[in-house]
């Protein structure tokens, strides 16, 4: 017979190492993205929709569509207003993957962790932007097989892309908010398509407003989105300024988006926080 070896009378308790917020939302951020790597058919929204929405409107509609001021025509003119639909539907992304975190109770056990409750915001966030950026990469290579150029600087071209990477960071409060107040990810696609996709349409995205009726056009160039397409492709020279007959944050796109995501972000960041700490706390 072998001697069985005495059981320990106590087992010592592992060190708990404190970690900070961003390497703790980092660490949430990796999950998030080892979801994305493991089911590619994720990155379908940011790579196969955007290039369909860009091959339809240039080759399907572009001929029938005149711009004026767009020296190179529609098909450059289109791209600035496909990526700034592609930013706008980060919330989406962020809204559908915090509703599955909280109804599968995968929240709930991060929150038992010694861990900061805002690392699984501030994760959330960061693979939502990283999401939504590859679209912006693949829709750029997209473009230069159709003629897109950027006619400025390496300044502008960054200022470019700044803008649609400050209206993401204001559109994933919008998707925290609806994914903590909605109890399914069918209501949340309900609630985000009604909402963000008719936002996107009535703007200068892909068509001129100068040809809209007058309440539309007010609407449309009132439209924070306009903003941000018309400050994206005057930054890439794909458009020259808009006439003083325009509203007035297409006659200042750049600042009139800069104010669009200050605001945006002031007014649903603290009802986000208060959605999900509602949620998480009932």
């Amino acid at each position: 017979m072998t001697a069985t070896a005495p059981l320990p009378h106590h087992l010592e308790r592992p060190t708990i190492r404190p970690t900070s917020l961003l390497s703790q939302s980092l660490a949430i951020t990796r999950r998030n993205l080892i979801h994305i790597k493991r089911m590619p058919e994720m990155l379908m929204d940011v790579t196969i929709q955007p290039v369909m929405f860009v091959v339809l409107f240039a080759f399907v509609f572009g001929g029938s569509i005149n711009v004026a001021g767009a020296a190179s025509g529609y098909r450059e003119w289109l791209l600035g207003g496909i990526m700034g639909q592609t930013i706008a539907f980060a919330s989406f992304i962020v809204a559908i993957g915090l509703t599955n975190d909280l109804d599968k109770g995968i929240v709930d056990r991060m929150r038992s962790l010694p861990i900061s409750p805002a690392a699984v915001l501030v994760g959330r966030s960061f693979s939502s932007l990283i999401h939504s950026t590859i679209g912006i990469v693949v829709m750029s290579v997209t473009g230069l097989f159709i003629g897109w150029r950027i006619r400025g600087s390496v300044v502008d071209a960054l200022v470019g892309y700044g803008l649609l990477l400050l209206w993401g960071v204001a559109m994933i409060w919008l998707g925290i908010l609806v994914g903590s107040s909605m109890r399914s990810v069918e209501a949340v696609q309900g609630v985000m398509f009604t909402t963000i996709f008719p936002l996107t349409f009535l703007s200068n995205a892909f068509a001129p407003t100068e040809r809209m009726t007058p309440i539309l056009r007010t609407l449309a160039e009132w439209n924070p989105i306009s903003s941000l397409v018309q400050g994206v492709r005057e930054s890439w020279g794909n458009t020259s300024p808009v006439g003083a007959d325009a509203a007035l944050p297409l006659q200042h796109p750049v600042l009139a988006t800069l104010l669009w995501t200050v605001g945006l972000t002031l007014v649903l960041a603290p009802l986000s926080i208060r959605a999900f700490q509602r949620r998480t706390s009932a």
